[in-house]
């Protein structure tokens, strides 16, 4: 694979026809979604707050003149709100060219629990992408080549899943937490290309991930369960300007992934600067965590028991 030196959100090619679904509402999503309009995408955000969505479409439709974008609202913390919005998704019967997989919680201080009793950040960040991608499965595969897009985070390059404890209820710590919910994003998208290679299911699955960006996650006053994220500690917040770079320079990777020609399904994405913290995109080290096959396997298996769904072609 040949990258481009130096990608760029007007390297997009145009995208007219396509249509996005990304969830979340702000932060990295309201970025892809922005350049994605601009690129003549039809784009739709879902998040848990409707008012959110509404603020985030409108400010890309007074941006971006023509602009086609819709909100849904959903739960990805909740296996029913889910199922709802992947049934309103088939009854509607369109075609999904791009599904971004990239809402997500992080470092929620004490542990909590998704409606369904799993711990908050692997079932928001892992199971519920999970979920929400064989709901929209269907749609995906209504026409060749669509792309499932997983964002992941460079916490996962220090993570483990912990198949004795999965869901923390002896061992939590927010931030190990965390880590081990964007290693199985890697792992599900990792997992997902190989499936969709064996059983010809003709879907691209490809990781990317914004290194370190100023989005709702970092921001401080990032919510713990509206925008994803606890507090992060003061001395980061307080340094966020030198150490992170812009949500836009972020989403590129995604973009990246999402879009160009030249991005290869099973490859992971983030910036091209020292330790993949910021830059342009390039190719990201697959942390070894990450590069067993057996362990994708049984993540797999167990995350189809958890959320009762079965994703195949």
């Amino acid at each position: 694979m040949t990258e481009k030196a130096r990608w760029t959100a007007s390297d997009i090619p145009c995208q007219k026809g396509m249509l996005v679904f990304i969830t979340g509402t702000g932060g990295l999503a309201y970025e892809a979604a922005l350049a994605l309009a601009r690129a003549g995408a039809e784009i739709i955000l879902a998040g848990r707050n409707p008012s959110r969505g509404k603020a985030s479409a409108d400010r890309i439709r007074a941006s971006v003149h023509g602009a086609s974008i819709g909100v849904e609202q959903f739960d990805l913390a909740d296996l029913s709100s889910i199922a709802a919005l992947g049934s309103r998704m088939r009854e509607a019967d369109r075609k999904v060219d791009v599904l971004i997989n990239n809402a997500a919680v992080m470092t929620v201080p004490s542990r909590q629990t998704t409606k369904d009793g799993f711990e908050l950040q692997f079932g928001t960040n892992h199971l519920g992408h999970f979920a929400l991608t064989a709901h929209l499965m269907p749609l995906l595969r209504k026409g060749p080549g669509a792309r499932v897009v997983t964002v992941c985070a460079l916490a996962a390059n220090m993570a483990a899943i912990d198949f004795e404890d999965l869901q923390r209820a002896r061992n939590y710590r927010p931030m190990s937490v965390y880590g081990q919910s964007k290693l199985a994003n890697l792992l599900f998208a990792l997992e997902l290309h190989r499936r969709s290679r064996a059983g010809n299911w003709g879907i691209e699955s490809i990781a990317a991930h914004p290194g370190l960006s100023r989005t709702d996650l970092s921001g401080p006053r990032a919510d713990s369960r509206e925008s994803g994220e606890s507090k992060l500690p003061f001395l980061l917040r307080l340094l966020a300007p030198l150490l992170l770079q812009p949500a836009d320079r972020g989403a590129l990777p995604v973009l990246f992934a999402a879009t160009s020609p030249d991005a290869v399904s099973g490859h992971y994405y983030g910036p091209n600067g020292r330790g993949e913290r910021k830059g342009l995109p390039g190719t990201a080290k697959i942390p070894p965590a990450a590069q067993g096959e057996a362990v994708a396997e049984r993540l797999w298996k167990i995350s189809e028991q958890l959320t009762h769904v079965r994703l195949d072609g």
